[in-house]
């Protein structure tokens, strides 16, 4: 009965899209049918070498593809472009607020001396887990406008609080709150950046990661005027550091909340976001749905021939769409239960593209903030072996190392359309690359080499990130696209709290942090070249 139904009403929805489409075409609309043509032909090739329908309600799935065609018909427009922007607001917080961290925690460490300075990275990827279960399940319920605007603004306040904090306790404390609103940017922004994008442009999602980059340098530059010269040295007399001598990582923590809440406020106030129109067919509100796309077509100027007719015509008679809150909290939760995670790994193949996919995201999730997340402390008690450990020079050292970032998130997303590199290659590279270089700066001799194998790591970490960013979604077919994406954010984040947790029994005066990160890198590298599937030049399911 299920894929009775499903075929008749696919050929209900692409007969009505067709008849739509013959009624209302504009003079550019050829290079629309033309990317259109052959998205469709990739979708259609991808749904049967990986999953055959009817994996969730069909009537949801007809609707889901109708809507997809009609965002296709509008095109890549002035609304997705200003979108773009704003979103990439999400991708700049994402690193900002962790990267803050980092570079406030020497000199916290030195006015507060806690027992343990590693508690802080735990307290922040604490938060950082239960902002990105919270908000990803969460939109899914009461929608992803109201999400979307939210997690900056929770993030600049108690990032902004945070200055006033006494003690070590209470810095771990709004360090874990901040992050709890930074942990929703990415799950919310890349699914109402993907709801909203045509098939035939996914390839920006790659292009966001260069915000991701900026952030850093922004980061840095800031830091190194306050963190440079209104904090404490490295190096002098224990207890000697007083709060008036050290209010430069207060200061720091002011200004960068400010600058979210400048980017808060932008969005809420001068960028009208429009709720997902998939968010709004799911609750039962296809007129809204449809209304949403005819304002995004109105924008881009351009026609669209979708109608609630061409929704209502994929439901059988009697269908009855439920609409409250409690019936939304029972989809969610079925979607994930062990029924949707098994569709994962249903053949061998998606089986062992899911495990290895997972696997990769656990080891950079350790590796990335084990190294990452310290090395603004690294560097300064390393370089005060070398007897140049200021701390002016180790943020100077952290804008260069942030800076050499930027041209990496770009070349990424040059390399994964490559034949010879692709999604796979680009990735492993990168990763192995990535390892090897933080090998090589354990035999830094002195603060010049230690800086020059950093900014080695940087720009083949950024071109990692790039690439893991936009292929991972690609490898989960879309009915279990946000099962699979939080499976390996649930990875990445519990495994980026064990972080700390190592680095409390690892000295970071040495190497041996160092070399298990590089480890952790070359074996996800190495792991990368095991994935069954490769998706450049292929729609997403």
């Amino acid at each position: 009965m299920v894929d009775t139904a499903t075929n008749i009403t696919a050929g209900n929805a692409n007969t009505n899209i067709n008849n739509g489409n013959d009624d209302k075409k504009t003079a550019g609309d050829s290079r629309n049918e033309r990317d259109n043509a052959s998205f469709s032909s990739a979708s259609e090739g991808s749904d049967n070498a990986v999953l055959p329908r009817g994996q969730i309600d069909p009537v949801y799935e007809e609707k889901a593809r109708i809507l997809n065609r009609a965002i296709q018909e509008i095109g890549i427009g002035p609304y997705q472009y200003l979108l773009f922007i704003v979103i990439g607001f999400g991708w700049a917080s994402d690193n900002l607020w962790p990267i803050a961290t980092s570079l406030i925690l020497p000199p916290i460490a030195l006015e507060f001396l806690p027992d343990r300075p590693a508690y802080l990275t735990l307290a922040q990827n604490i938060g950082l887990l239960a902002g990105a279960v919270f908000w990803g399940f969460g939109c899914d319920i009461f929608g992803r406008k109201w999400a979307f605007n939210l997690t900056l603004g929770i993030t600049a306040v108690f990032g902004m609080v945070a200055a006033a904090s006494p003690n070590f306790t209470a810095i771990g404390v709004f360090a874990s709150l901040w992050s709890f609103g930074v942990g929703g940017n990415l799950p919310v922004d890349s699914a109402i950046f993907l709801e909203f994008l045509p098939g035939s442009h996914q390839w920006l999602l790659t292009v966001l990661s260069v915000d991701w980059a900026v952030a850093q340098v922004v980061a840095t530059l800031v830091a190194w005027p306050l963190l440079g010269w209104i904090t404490c040295q490295e190096g002098g007399r224990p207890g000697s550091c007083t709060r008036q001598e050290n209010m430069g990582w207060r200061w720091f923590l002011i200004t960068v909340g400010g600058l979210t809440l400048g980017m808060f406020l932008l969005r809420f106030a001068a960028f009208k976001i429009y709720e997902s129109p998939k968010f709004l067919m799911g609750q039962g509100r296809d007129e809204e749905a449809v209304g949403i796309v005819h304002e995004v077509a109105r924008r881009n100027g351009r026609e669209c021939g979708l109608t609630v007719g061409e929704l209502k015509r994929c439901e059988p008679e009697g269908y009855l769409a439920r609409t409250d809150v409690k019936v939304a909290v029972r989809r969610r939760l079925e979607n994930v239960k062990m029924d949707r995670v098994r569709v994962l790994f249903s053949t061998t193949k998606l089986a062992w593209s899911t495990g290895l996919i997972m696997a990769i995201w656990a080891f950079i999730g350790l590796g990335y903030p084990l190294y990452n997340a310290f090395l603004p402390y690294i560097q300064a008690t390393r370089g005060a072996d070398f007897g140049d450990g200021s701390t002016y020079l180790t943020y100077r050292n952290s804008l260069i190392i942030a800076a050499v970032g930027i041209p990496g998130a770009l070349l990424g997303g040059y390399l994964v359309e490559l034949p010879r590199f692709g999604r796979k290659g680009t990735l492993s590279i990168s990763t192995i690359l990535t390892g090897v270089f933080l090998y090589c700066s354990t035999t830094a001799l002195d603060s010049q080499s230690l800086l020059g194998w950093n900014c080695a790591f940087n720009f083949t970490s950024n071109v990692m990130y790039a690439v893991l960013y936009s292929f991972t979604p690609e490898l989960f077919p879309t009915p279990q696209r946000g099962t699979g994406n939080a499976l390996t954010a649930t990875c990445n984040r519990i495994f980026g709290i064990m972080a700390p947790i190592v680095a409390m029994f690892a000295d970071l005066r040495t190497a041996a942090p160092v070399y298990t990160s590089g480890a952790l890198f070359i074996a996800a590298g190495a792991l990368v070249l095991l994935l069954p599937f490769e998706s450049r030049g292929k729609a997403a399911l």
